[in-house]
């Protein structure tokens, strides 16, 4: 990253403002802003979460917020209530609470006197949400917003569930916000208060995976700040990014396709990372182009940020597996509107382990021609193997508990290296189809769909579907997949258990991806009955019948097109404000580990992502983050699975001295799932918080 010290405009930096809400909770901002401005009004935008600007984002937020400012903006970084110096108690995310505050924090900043009036709201994960949904809301000073890795849907797009599958994320991020809405505030910024302030989050905690799971199917918890109930309450121009890494590869091209604001949509190869951060690289000059975008938008500037296409998106080449990529080789194709014009869908039928060419059942009478009811049709045969009785044509599968080992994390994050590695051994416990060797190029741009004509012996199954790139020497990088709970086939609001033998129509949607697959590589499709850790499994295992020549893989295929090279003009180099000072005090750790104990057949994927002390110069304070996940399983008892979060944060500066250590274990029975967690706070090393948690919540045809 090229780092900036010469700016249109000098700035000057707030480091902590305080924000009255209309309940008498007050929230903390820290806002940087032209010097001219004292004089002169400039746009306000707002970036706003939960992540501790004093510490945790604030080497991040020192390279854009500065940047943008001193192209004549206010960037004020307001963390929500309950969080960092803001007073009051984080919940959940996303509560009628969080976005009614946003309103009144943009309401605050329009009646600045260095502010003119016009606001934009910009952010990441969480910071995207709040823009979106805070869009959608119209408050009326809101004129445009900037947002990356995000979703409109919360319930069939989010970590926490995906196709009716319950996520490992759902356990891992109710860890993550189990400590950081316990963290103190820093007493250098709110005085003697703190420690007040601290136990009111503290007695006011609770594990929110308990609430998470109190809503396995779709139901108005989950409407609520979904965008995509109603995409017409968004007004307000919208600049959408991700990347093909992140598990928010989806919603970008969603909000192209339905909104009827100006918008712009950009995808790269990143994981949840912003663009100008991305990783992996190419890393793009991205605070450029929101530059450009806040110019037009809340400046009137007109520049031409709405020419070209609407979609600039990385078209990856074909790469070894690897469970992390510095850079990701491919190219910028570029779109002018979407549902694109250059991408057609390809059915390919599924015909004896193969993917086969289209068409390749025109002309012949299809051996499957019973219509498809609720009359069981006789089945023998194993893992993956040819059906016995009067069909032929029907293949079955029942996997064990290790496929999934080598799938990564829902969202990369980069770091540990967490994407999904070779796929060959995932491949043993599943059903696979493959193409022949390829003889031209085939690219794709959105997302494959799969339609299974299929029975299950369980009233409870789910299905794994992986689309990898297969490499001449046999090695296999899987490029995307999707997953579905076959109880919500018909409905996710309204789920039913199977029948079991009864045959069923399903459709599993595959995430979004732009992918080239080369000559002499085969395109390989694999079915899974489970895909433990990163989908907890369903309360049995279940046999799959998955009748071939009524079943097809649909493919996105976009071919080359010669107006690629000027439709996607290069990005300039990633640039930003130099980072502020920080000191490693001790080193950061990373893990990832897969377990297996062959004697008792228990299986373990162990990581680590422990960020180290870092010493942020400029408040002389020591920050410590440890996140510890742990997954195991023995042999093929699906009830035997757990899950465990320890996270560790500490903060010391002087006699100042004070760690939160969370623990949130989930395990299950064939009707149950069961929490327990625990909340310890010390002071000077000295424990003066704790509190536990075992609770139950009933399975939900999960």
């Amino acid at each position: 990253m090229r780092h900036v010290t010469h700016l249109p405009h000098t700035t000057k930096e707030e480091e902590h403002a305080v924000i009255p809400m209309s309940d008498g909770v007050r929230l903390s901002a820290r806002i940087w802003r032209p010097t001219s401005s004292d004089h002169d009004p400039v746009p306000a935008v707002l970036e706003y979460i939960p992540y501790r600007k004093r510490d945790l984002t604030a080497e991040r937020d020192s390279i854009h917020h500065p940047y943008i400012a001193g192209h004549g903006y206010a960037c004020v970084r307001v963390d929500l209530r309950g969080t960092g110096e803001s007073e009051g108690v984080l919940r959940d995310e996303y509560l009628e609470i969080e976005q009614r505050d946003a309103e009144e924090v943009l309401a605050w900043l329009t009646d600045q006197p260095w502010c003119d009036g016009t606001t934009g709201m910009m952010g990441l994960s969480w910071g995207a949400f709040a823009a979106l949904q805070v869009a959608a809301r119209r408050p009326p000073s809101l004129k445009a917003i900037v947002i990356a890795s995000f979703t409109d849907d919360r319930h069939a797009d989010d970590m926490h569930y995906m196709g009716g599958a319950m996520l490992s994320d759902n356990l891992a991020e109710a860890g993550t916000m189990f400590a950081y809405a316990t963290c103190p505030p820093d007493p250098a910024v709110v005085g003697d208060r703190w420690r007040d302030m601290w136990h009111e989050r503290l007695e006011h905690a609770r594990p929110w995976v308990l609430e998470w799971l109190r809503h396995q199917r779709l139901d108005e918890y989950w409407r609520h700040a979904s965008v995509a109930e109603n995409y017409q309450d968004v007004r307000c121009p919208v600049l959408a990014s991700s990347g093909w890494a992140d598990g928010y590869s989806n919603a970008v091209t969603r909000l192209l396709a339905h909104l009827d604001v100006p918008r712009k949509g950009l995808i790269g190869p990143w994981s949840h990372k912003f663009p100008h951060l991305g990783e992996p690289g190419p890393a793009i000059g991205y605070l450029q182009e929101v530059v450009r975008w806040w110019d037009h938008w809340l400046k009137g500037i007109d520049n031409g940020v709405m020419d070209g296409p609407m979609l600039r998106t990385w078209m990856q080449d074909s790469v070894p597996p690897s469970t992390s990529y510095e850079e990701r080789p491919g190219r910028w194709v570029a779109e002018p509107r979407w549902p694109s014009p250059h991408v057609h869908p390809v059915t390919h039928p599924l015909i004896g382990h193969r993917i086969a060419p289209p068409g390749a059942l025109d002309g012949e009478t299809a051996p499957e021609t019973a219509e498809v009811t609720g009359e069981r049709t006789e089945e023998t045969g194993g893992t993956g193997g040819t059906g016995g009785g009067e069909d032929r044509n029907v293949r079955t599968v029942r996997s064990p508990l290790s496929v999934g080992q080598f799938a990564g994390k829902w969202a990369s994050y980069n770091a540990p290296p967490d994407l999904p590695y070779d796929q060959r051994e995932e491949d043993g416990g599943s059903l696979v189809f493959e193409t022949a060797p390829l003889t031209e190029r085939v690219e794709i741009l959105g997302s494959p769909t799969l339609d299974l004509d299929l029975s299950s012996d369980e009233p409870v199954a789910m299905v794994a579907a992986r689309l990898s790139d297969v490499r001449p020497d046999g090695a296999a990088t899987r490029v995307t997949y999707g997953l579905l709970n076959l109880t919500r086939l018909d409905s996710a609001e309204q789920p039913e258990p199977l029948v079991p033998g009864r045959r069923y129509r399903a459709t599993v949607h595959l995430n979004g991806v732009a992918q080239s697959f080369p000559p002499g590589h085969r395109i390989r499709l694999s079915l899974s009955t489970s895909y433990w850790p990163l989908a907890w499994p369903p309360p049995k295992p279940a046999m799959l019948s998955v009748h071939e020549h009524s079943s097809t893989l649909t493919l996105p295929v976009r071919p080359p097109e010669k107006a690629d090279d000027t439709l996607a003009a290069p990005f300039g180099e990633a640039e930003g404000t130099p980072p502020i000072s920080t000191t490693t005090v001790t080193p950061p750790e990373e893990r990832w580990d897969v377990k297996r104990d062959l004697v008792g057949y228990h299986s373990e994927l162990d990581t680590v992502k422990d960020r180290g002390t870092v010493r942020f110069e400029d408040i002389g304070l020591d920050v410590g983050r440890r996140a510890h996940e742990r997954y195991a399983s023995v042999a093929d008892d699906f009830t035997s699975v757990s899950g465990e979060s320890t996270w560790t944060m500490g903060f010391r500066r002087d006699d100042w001295d004070v760690r939160v250590v969370t623990h949130t274990r989930l395990t299950c029975d064939e009707g149950r799932f069961f929490v327990d967690a625990t909340l310890d706070g010390y002071e000077g090393g000295r424990r003066v918080f704790s509190r536990t948690w075992n609770e139950r919540v009933p399975r939900d045809l999960l």
